[in-house]
């Protein structure tokens, strides 16, 4: 059974296997409290198929800042970097 992280913490178990693959605490916060952050399987459309708002909305959700000023190249490569 995961250690309960606190109400900050959405998947306990997630954040802890990522902390123990190395990840750091605030990444591993942010991708443990993704909704659809644990989906696999190749389902979801790549990121040049997305519409700048898709990307956008993405980007929201993990946190990148500065992302209101990113163009479509620049948030395809900003998602692609925070993981």
């Amino acid at each position: 059974m995961a250690k309960d992280h606190g109400p900050q913490i959405k998947d306990d178990e997630k954040y802890e296997k990522l902390r123990e693959e190395g990840m750091s605490k605030t990444k591993a916060a942010r991708i443990a409290n993704t909704p659809d952050s644990g989906e696999k399987g190749g389902r979801a459309k790549k990121y040049e198929e997305r519409s700048r708002k898709d990307l956008y909305e993405k980007a929201k959700q993990i946190g990148i800042k500065g992302r209101s000023k990113m163009n479509k190249k620049e948030l395809i490569k900003a998602l692609r970097n925070s993981k």
